[in-house]
């Protein structure tokens, strides 16, 4: 827009066609760049991160389209000075019909002669047919959005009266009944009185931009809400684990007054990265009958919902084991429960009953890793009992064994989610370290410091019981 304040002074000179096609040509590829990374940026309605990653590329890209467009209207001058017609260097490539430059107009009203004179890229952004003629400053307000007629009446006399540049947005109403935001930038020309004498203004549909500029602020809101219910919740759950988990964590060391006592040591590692809480958990009971109970398992799921149903679950073991209730039997009771539960899920679990006085182990498996055994330097698992996911279906059974462990030995229980990626056999080639650290807690680091406290998607247990020796 040639802006003069006053009408005889000569309008600033455009800068040279070379380093306006330049910008051009730079503008182009940027915004090629920009939409590669946009068609990356695939927006999926349940990843709040990649909606908010696309909006802001689409934001981009919108801001260097109508670069772009204002790039190749001051390449090409004024309309009707007799230079080519405008070419729009940076459009995109799928919009053949160069609606780009339709976004941009301008307008002259004379308010000596009453002349209005409209480009045609303004008749195009309100929808009006040529032949209707331009509207005068007074017909304006018809075609607004009723909230924003005051503000626009309000800019023009300011304009008119004090001379005051118009930098505005307002809403209009299109024939079509589509609702377009303008952004309005305009100035009084006065005459060499000072007087007004016209007013110039350049209007622009800005709506794409504007709804590319909220799905970022929305899509940022919900990300933030996301994340700050994310934290909330995360800490729900290790407040739960706290509460529910053995309150020793580390090592407990049975006292050694009798052979075959147990030194036992568990470790919980969550999961890295952001990623959600689940349902594992670990424990070791001493028992009335003198026996201790041997826990390990993991739900489907994540976040207090999970880690609810844990809590729930390693309650009744706990409660079954105290009153005696066998590993496969106690399996099939914590099936129906699963089964029965409101809210349906599965687990898995492995549960061993331990004796000291005769170093013998009774165990059952319900769709876990079975232990792991280690004796003089070498691993293996224990042969695999019939036992299906618990809440995969009602009236289960689940099988039984009974196994003699020798001083020394050492037993692994875990969660799957620790060798899910790296399999058992990397967990087995460990024996020699295994057998050969000085106490349970040192087996446990060792396999922590194997497996990782970082690049895990989900939470793992552990727990390892060593045999203490004979007399």
């Amino acid at each position: 827009m040639p802006s003069h304040l006053f009408a005889d002074r000569p309008a600033p000179q455009p800068p040279e066609r070379g380093v306006v096609e330049s910008l051009i040509t730079r503008t182009r590829r940027l915004r090629g760049d920009v939409d590669a990374v946009r068609r990356d940026a695939v927006a999926d309605e349940h990843d709040t991160r990649r909606r908010w990653q696309r909006a802001l590329c689409d934001l981009a890209v919108h801001q260097l389209d109508d670069l772009g467009a204002h790039l190749g209207q001051l390449k090409n001058g004024l309309p009707g000075d007799g230079t080519e017609s405008a070419t729009v260097a940076a459009a995109d490539p799928d919009d053949a019909s160069g609606s780009l430059l339709n976004r941009v107009g301008s307008a002259e009203w004379n308010l000596l002669t009453d002349e209005v004179t409209w480009s045609p890229e303004l008749y195009e952004i309100f929808g009006r047919s040529p032949g209707k003629g331009p509207m005068t400053l007074d017909e304006l307000p018809s075609v607004m959005v009723p909230e924003d007629q005051s503000l626009l009446q309000t800019l023009v006399t300011e304009c008119l009266v004090d001379g005051k540049p118009i930098d505005s947005e307002f809403r209009i109403v299109r024939p079509d009944r589509r609702v377009r935001t303008l952004h309005m930038m305009g100035e009084p020309v006065l005459d060499s009185d000072g007087c007004t004498a016209s007013m110039w203004a350049v209007l622009r549909d800005v709506s794409d931009l504007r709804s590319s500029r909220r799905a970022v602020l929305e899509s940022g809101d919900t990300l933030r809400r996301r994340e700050r219910s994310a934290r909330t919740e995360q800490r729900m759950v290790a407040e739960l684990q706290e509460v529910v988990l053995p309150s020793w964590r580390g090592s407990l060391h049975s006292p050694q007054s009798r052979p075959g006592t147990l030194d036992l040591a568990g470790h919980y590692l969550p999961p890295t990265g952001g990623g959600l809480v689940g349902g594992d958990w670990f424990d070791a009971l001493k028992l009335p009958d003198g026996n201790t109970l041997l826990t390990v398992g993991d739900l489907t799921g994540h976040g207090v919902t999970a880690a609810s149903t844990m809590a729930m679950l390693l309650g009744a073991v706990r409660g079954m084991a105290v009153a005696g209730v066998q590993p496969g039997a106690l399996m099939g009771h914590l099936n129906q429960l699963l089964d029965t539960a409101d809210r349906p899920a599965l687990g898995s679990a492995v549960c061993c009953r331990y004796r000291a006085e005769t170093r013998t182990l009774v165990w059952a498996q319900a769709g876990h890793p079975a232990p792991l055994l280690f004796r003089d330097g070498t691993g293996r698992a224990l042969t695999p009992l019939d036992g299906v996911l618990l809440g995969a279906t009602s009236g289960a059974a689940y099988e039984q064994a009974e196994i003699q462990l020798l001083p020394g030995d050492l037993l692994v229980l875990h969660t799957g989610r620790l060798t899910d990626r790296t399999g058992v056999d990397r967990l087995l080639a460990l024996g020699p370290r295994l057998t050969g650290a000085r106490d349970a807690q040192g087996c446990v680091r060792t396999i922590v410091e194997e497996f990782g406290e970082t690049g895990r998607e989900d939470d793992a247990c552990v727990l390892v019981a060593r045999i203490g020796p004979a007399r």
